[in-house]
């Protein structure tokens, strides 16, 4: 059966109800056509190879956050199984939606297969069955035997991410997302988003006041983790370090950073690092606190006097 993301409404049980193929919601009418086609090739060569083990295929990532940019998002997809296929079948499925068999119109696909009850039980683990990166513009990355990814490389990004879909996935096959993919606990989620910004604060950090390119990712994702620890909603990078921004806090770095991701000039190693330290403070239990902030880094914040304790 083919599927195609046609029918702009909220996802649907099918009339005899069980789970039919459901489409996406209202405020992606504006997805990218080329990104709209591919997802309704990819959820058909993924039912090519796993049958009737597929029970749910959802969009993630900056699709499902309204806030995709050609040539710079990823593609992110998560498909549920009902029962763990296998090695053998794994690599089947890699082999149909690699980027040389089905060639993806963005960056690159990052696509994670889990059993359906990992995705409904909460947990931080990875958990996952099969992970495939590829794309003309990310490094290919391939696992069908189940969690294989070196620690070194973060093993929060699965838990998180399915926090994500648990609150915007965009469903294009199977049961509503709210309902596929459930949130970690508090406590595991805020142990995850601890976990992230550190791994990115053990990254090296340009040093010196000149303009870093990449700090603009690392400013809005923690400005993300930020607005999801406080106020318990996941948003688009942009926009969650817009809404810090609005509020008063670290006016100067954040608009800089968006401004980057338009090709204007990135905030500087130590500017980003000191809005990174500020987030993973407040997250980890510190409270906001100006820990680690002096000088040109503090004063970047507004342009004038030191920042705001609560947005």
């Amino acid at each position: 059966m083919s599927i195609r993301i046609l029918t702009l409404t909220v996802g649907t049980r099918s009339p005899g109800g069980g789970c039919g193929p459901v489409a996406v919601a209202d405020q992606n009418a504006a997805m990218d056509p080329d990104v709209r086609t591919y997802l309704g090739d990819l959820v058909d060569a993924a039912r090519d190879v796993l049958g009737d083990n597929l029970v749910g295929a959802y969009a993630a990532g900056s699709v499902a956050l309204d806030a995709y940019q050609p040539g710079r998002s990823d593609v992110d997809v998560a498909l549920l199984c009902a029962r763990a296929p296998g090695p053998e079948r794994g690599r089947a499925l890699v082999a149909r939606l690699r980027h040389e068999a089905l060639p993806c119109p963005a960056r690159g696909l990052e696509l994670v297969l889990y059993r359906e009850a990992v995705a409904r039980s909460g947990t931080p683990e990875p958990g996952y069955e099969v992970e495939l990166n590829t794309g003309r513009g990310l490094p290919f990355r391939a696992g069908v035997d189940g969690p294989d990814r070196p620690a070194a490389d973060g093993l929060f990004w699965y838990g998180l991410d399915r926090s994500i879909l648990h609150q915007h996935g965009l469903t294009l096959f199977g049961p509503p997302a709210a309902e596929a993919f459930a949130d970690p606990s508090p406590a595991d989620l805020r142990r995850l988003l601890v976990d992230a910004l550190r791994w990115w604060l053990a990254l090296p950090t340009p040093e010196g006041d000149g303009p870093a390119p990449g700090t603009e990712d690392a400013v809005l994702g923690a400005c993300r983790s930020l607005v999801r620890f406080r106020d318990g909603v996941w948003l688009s990078k942009v926009r969650a370090g817009r809404r810090l921004a609005d509020a008063g806090w670290c006016v100067d770095v954040i608009e800089r950073s968006i401004a980057a991701r338009d090709g204007g000039v990135p905030p500087s190693g130590p500017q980003a690092r000191a809005v990174q330290e500020r987030v993973l403070a407040e997250i980890s239990g510190g409270g906001p606190a100006d820990r680690g902030v002096t000088g040109a880094a503090l004063g970047a914040w507004h342009g004038a006097g030191p920042p705001p304790v609560d947005s």
